[in-house]
């Protein structure tokens, strides 16, 4: 039995079949989207009763939320012990942004659906614990920031709240335009595409990221 806390969510147990219907539910989400995915769907490619799946969930909202904690509570895990790390505010912004590429390549169809799909205010109100989460997490890039600022090596002015879209953004415009990069990169196979995410996409991240934070000389 696999535990899962949260402060909105406190104490969210998952057994075998509920980690199955969770799997299953973020490929077909990644697949057919959020609004074209049904429970009936999930509950057929999980060949788990249709009633089971409610039974677990309730709704296709909490599903989804259920995932959302499911695959992304490390993220909150490895921003806070980044927090805590005795390393100059830069190296920590690196940090970070290595932290947010690993995450999202790792869990592209959740991340694609939550920052893509998610656009209804229904939806988005209806996902208590994804809001509280992206506002721990953004609470943890305000430290590191403001660890900089204080130490008089980062801006003033940065807007905190555009960082991490700036980073997520970047890396979605190069994902979902992967086959116009991979041949004019010339990046023949899966593992070159891969890590050139890892390396030069990252790399590049960090550089604009600089740039924004940093004072010019």
């Amino acid at each position: 039995m696999h535990s899962i806390r949260n402060n909105t969510m406190s104490n969210i147990e998952l057994n075998d079949k509920k980690i199955q219907i969770l799997e299953v539910a973020e490929k077909l989400f990644s697949e057919k989207g959020f609004e074209g995915t049904s429970i009936r769907d999930i509950s057929k490619h999980a060949k788990i009763n249709i009633a089971m799946v409610s039974y677990y969930f309730g709704s296709k909202e909490r599903l989804l939320e259920s995932l959302i904690i499911y695959k992304t509570s490390d993220l909150k895990l490895q921003l806070e012990n980044l927090l805590h790390e005795n390393i100059e505010p830069l190296d920590k912004v690196n940090k970070l942004i290595e932290i947010y590429i690993n995450r999202i390549s790792c869990n592209k169809g959740i991340f694609r659906v939550l920052h893509f799909e998610l656009t209804s205010k229904k939806i988005e109100k209806s996902l208590i614990a994804f809001s509280e989460l992206k506002r721990e997490n953004l609470k943890s890039v305000e430290t590191i920031i403001k660890q900089g600022q204080d130490k008089g090596v980062f801006r003033k002015d940065v807007i905190i709240p555009l960082i991490t879209p700036t980073i997520i953004g970047t890396y979605f415009h190069f994902h979902m335009n992967k086959f116009f990069f991979e041949e004019l990169l010339n990046l023949n196979t899966e593992e070159m595409y891969n890590n050139y995410i890892k390396t030069s996409l990252t790399r590049h991240i960090q550089q604009t990221i600089k740039a924004l934070l940093v004072y010019e000389n």
